[in-house]
């Protein structure tokens, strides 16, 4: 460190001006990547409260335990990494000293945010001016966290030095959550680091080499992002305008090519928003942590995009982010949808203007045996609708307007970006021409390099009328937006048409009037509640369609139009689909895929399923699966029809009816039929975030069964069970609790059982596990075990289980562990109870995936006392409830480990269900 200079800096700085600047001193070492920093903040006030306390960020001690907001985050979205992390790969932030005038300052940080730091000062007036001296030391973190940190390839450092955060009413105290949105408050920077030789070091900041030292300068900047490298990793890219700085990886493509896309790019967004900074900075970092969803999830073998036109996507959505986050500088979590939405806004309108006739799936669209489903056909920019109607349609979707670390990661990734974007699209249109670029144009101008607002957007764009509906409505409520035509009379000179507005939101939409698919009239209504009635010329029209170009994000398109020919049958033609597709509003869907199941009675069973669920979600769905059991040469399979209603804004949030059955064997010689008539409510807290689900479940669950010889006791019995239940589970990484109450009502019996289960990963990685299940019978009168209760291996008399060989009672499938009832995993002389049972599971690690289990519990039965059970071994947690083998030692049984044929008391847990394990990875996004 040039200590002598550094103080020189200090003494000789100039305390006048209008922005915090902002003067670092680091060194980097390689070896434990760290950076040794003297830092001096000029503050400026410039606020009209006297300030006393200092706010300071430090988001790179968010990495420093597994207790901080980051880490919490981590653990809702199911990102292992972090907490299996060796202590030297994780970040912190030692603070030497702070000191004004030689003298030192008190510091903390503040209850609940170990990545903030509060600096007591004497009384700080508006307009005045104190110089802080800091000295602390910065530990990265590893990239694969987040993106930010180091690897072998060098080092990214952004929002790790300790800046000024924003003030607006008060310091904006947010800590790091892994959202890349730092409030941090305009300065102007002079930095100098020094890194090994060798090494280069870039930046958004200006940049010159001096030695193995480099300066890194710019005035009134938001912030700043480091990028250390052994070698020379980006490519300089200059034209009139910019100077792009850029490391996207696509070895595929020469710098000519690149080049003409970066200027393409740059030129069209110059002529969108303004002036482009001096530099922007394009990094494959910036591009994995917010890819342009779809093209990024192909393998290339996969892709039918050309080359170019992928690298120009990933090219477009990283520059603009990087743009906009210079350029307007807002609050970047409280109003994180204005940059949002002009990034996705303006990917929409490149597409439409540089390449117009894009289609969603690229050149899948050219292949004739492809054309006849909707999602070959659609146009790129339909996709954004798409993603954003996925939440919807599950009732998950949130006000764009709300605060960025609300959002569930779906909608704060995907879905509320391009529903912000779509609210730009629909004010375009609504006011046709170039009105919406031009005013959106000069919002960029008059807030170029300032903290802004939406406050100062909603001024620029109300120079051209009222527009409370985009605001209040668009942004900051969650209504959704469903217009339907219920009549249309048709005279010799105009069309009268009723209209609904079915959720009323009180927005504009277009109305169109087709004539052999051209378009002949088209007029925007303003908005209404309620049903409005409107008269439109009739021109020889045979259609009238709400919305016909998709101008406004709506809910359901299925009820826009209305036919005006004399003779018709329904809106909507038939339409089978092999496959999935995407919803089509102008055609009845019916999907249909081969299906492929096993038992060990059916053997594999091929059948076809017919369904009508798109990708999204739909009020009535039906699925019809008929198959062919291999294994019996005949007929077996399952249907249902389901209706669902969803409710906004409550916490019962979800009610679904519905009806299923089920046909195949359940003995090699015998069939059941099942047909479970269902009610089940869902409820979940206000807080989308939080990964608690609940559900309550009224069902009738009658079951026919042919006669067999292959089982003992309970081989003649139909019935039928009336069952009430009600779960509730909270899900995160290092905790999960569910409880469960359980209601049945036969002819012959009544039972009521409760179970409570906590799992938690603690601190060492150890995994504790505690399980406790009681049930009783209110009243049994039946003759044989079938409905008691298990300790090791539940009957299924309801037909829940997913049982590979459900009645087998020695050999491979009757190791099969299905973690029930009693849930023990040794085969005891006592495996039922016909009064009561009561048993708890306790597992603990031992080291990864390696644990240990004590299953205890009583077992009532009439006629004799209770029995103490227990049972203990080793579990090897493979993948946690999906597979996993567990390896009795001792029980009541004595040594098992050393008794006979020991292979066969070994259990297991295999899922092979497509849709549970897809639930595996796509938690961490709902």
């Amino acid at each position: 460190m040039h200590r002598p200079l550094f103080i020189a800096i200090v003494l000789f700085s100039v305390l006048a001006g209008a922005q915090h600047r902002v003067t670092i001193r680091a060194q980097y070492d390689a070896e434990c990547h760290t950076f040794d920093v003297d830092q001096q903040v000029v503050f400026k006030n410039q606020s009209a409260d006297t300030l006393r306390q200092l706010i300071f960020n430090d988001w790179n001690n968010a990495y420093s335990a597994k207790k901080t907001p980051l880490a919490e985050r981590f653990s809702d979205e199911f990102k292992r990494a972090f907490y299996y992390a060796k202590d030297v790969e994780r970040g912190y932030t030692q603070v030497v000293h702070i000191l004004c005038g030689g003298r030192p300052l008190e510091w903390r940080r503040p209850d609940g945010h170990p990545d903030l730091v509060s600096v007591l000062t004497d009384a700080i007036r508006p307009g005045d001016s104190a110089v802080l001296l800091f000295r602390y030391q910065i530990k990265l973190p590893h990239k694969r966290f987040t993106g930010f940190g180091y690897d072998d390839d060098g080092f990214v450092a952004r929002d790790a030095f300790l800046m000024p955060a924003l003030y607006r009413d008060g310091f904006v105290l947010y800590s790091n959550e892994d959202l890349d949105d730092a409030a941090l408050a305009l300065a102007d920077y002079d930095i100098r680091i020094s890194v090994p030789h060798g090494w280069r070091v870039e930046s958004e900041l200006d940049v010159t080499k001096d030695g193995d030292s480099f300066e890194l300068r710019r005035k009134n900047a938001p912030g700043f992002t480091v990028y250390g490298t052994p070698g020379h990793e980006f490519h300089s890219f200059k034209n009139q305008h910019t100077e792009v700085l850029n490391n996207l990886r696509d070895n595929r493509l020469d710098d000519i090519s690149k080049a003409l896309v970066v200027d393409r790019v740059v030129n069209f967004t110059q002529q969108m928003f303004g002036p482009a900074p001096k530099k922007v900075v394009v990094s494959q970092t910036d591009y994995q942590r917010n890819p342009f969803y779809g093209l990024n999830q192909l393998p290339r073998f996969l892709n039918t995009f050309s080359d170019v036109f992928v690298y120009e996507l990933k090219f477009l959505k990283t520059y603009l982010s990087a743009y906009l986050k210079q350029v307007i500088a807002v609050d970047p979590r409280a109003e994180t949808w204005i940059n949002d939405g002009l990034e996705t806004y303006a990917m929409m309108r490149y597409m439409d203007e540089i390449h117009p006739g894009a289609l969603m799936t690229g050149s899948l669209g050219n292949v004739g045996i492809l054309k006849s489903y909707n999602i070959t056909t659609t146009d790129f920019n339909s996709q954004y609708r798409y993603l954003y109607l996925l939440m919807a349609r599950k009732n998950l979707d949130q006000a764009v307007g709300d605060p960025k670390d609300s959002f569930v990661k779906f909608n704060e990734q995907i879905a509320s970006k391009y529903r912000s974007g779509l609210n730009f699209k629909h004010l375009s249109e609504y006011w046709g021409g170039n009105a919406a670029n031009e005013s959106l144009r000069e919002f960029a101008l008059q807030n170029y390099g300032k903290s802004t607002s939406e406050a100062a957007l909603r001024k620029v764009l109300e120079k051209r009328g009222n527009i409370d509906w985009f605001f209040d409505t668009s942004v900051h409520s969650r209504q959704l937006f469903d217009f339907k035509i219920t009549d249309a009379v048709k005279t010799k000179d105009s069309v009268a048409l009723t209209i609904r507005n079915r959720t009323g939101a009180k927005v504009p939409v277009p109305l169109y009037g087709l004539r052999q698919k051209n378009v002949v009239f088209r007029e925007w209504l303003p908005g209404f509640t309620g049903d409005t009635l409107v008269k439109i010329p009739a021109d020889s029209l045979d259609k009238v369609v709400l919305n016909y170009r998709n101008e406004i994000p709506e809910y359901n398109e299925r009820n826009n139009f209305r036919s005006l020919k004399s003779l018709r049958i329904g809106n909507r033609p038939f339409k089978f689909v092999l496959f999935k597709d995407l919803e089509d509003p102008y055609y009845n869907q019916i999907l249909y895929v081969p299906t492929l199941t096993y038992n060990f009675y059916d053997g594999l069973t091929p059948g076809l399923r017919f369904y009508n669920k798109t990708i999204l979600e739909r009020p009535f769905q039906f699925d019809l699966n008929p198959a062919f059991s291999s294994k019996t040469q005949t007929f077996a399979g399952s249907g249902a029809l389901m209706v669902q209603h969803f409710y906004r804004d409550r916490n019962l949030y979800n009610v679904r009816y519905s009806v299923s059955a089920n046909y195949f064997h359940y003995t090699p010689d015998a069939t059941y039929t099942r047909l479970v008539p269902t009610i089940q409510m869902r409820f979940r807290p206000d807080d989308l975030r939080d990964n608690l689900k609940q559900a309550l479940t009224l069902r009738q669950v009658t079951v026919s069964r042919e006669r067999t010889d292959y089982l003992v006791t309970g081989n003649a019995e139909n019935y039928s069970v009336f069952n009430a239940r009600f779960g509730s589970v909270r899900d995160l990484l290092t905790t999960r609790l569910t409880y469960g109450l359980d209601l049945q009502v036969a002819g012959k019996f009544g039972k009521a059982s409760g179970e409570f289960q906590w799992r938690k990963l603690f601190e060492d990685n150890r995994q504790f596990t505690f399980r406790v299940f009681a049930g009783s019978f209110l009243y049994n009168t039946t003759q044989s075990d079938f409905f008691n209760f298990a300790l090791d291996r539940p009957t299924d008399y309801l037909f829940d289980y997913n049982y590979y060989g459900r009645s087998e009672t020695t050999g491979f499938f009757s190791q099969q562990l299905i973690l029930a009832e009693g849930g023990f995993k040794s085969r005891l002389d006592t495996p039922m109870a016909d009064r009561w049972l009561a048993t708890t599971n306790v597992g603990m690690g031992i080291w990864n995936w390696i644990e240990g289990y004590v299953d205890a519990g009583f077992v009532k039965n009439s006629g004799s006392d209770a029995q103490f059970v227990y049972g203990s071994g080793i579990r090897l947690n493979l993948l946690q409830d999906y597979f996993e083998l567990y390896l009795p030692v001792h029980s009541s049984n004595g040594w098992e480990i050393s008794q006979p044929q020991y292979a066969e008391r070994i259990r297991f847990i295999v899922t092979f269900s497509p849709n549970t394990l897809v639930g595996l990875f796509t938690r961490r996004w709902f």
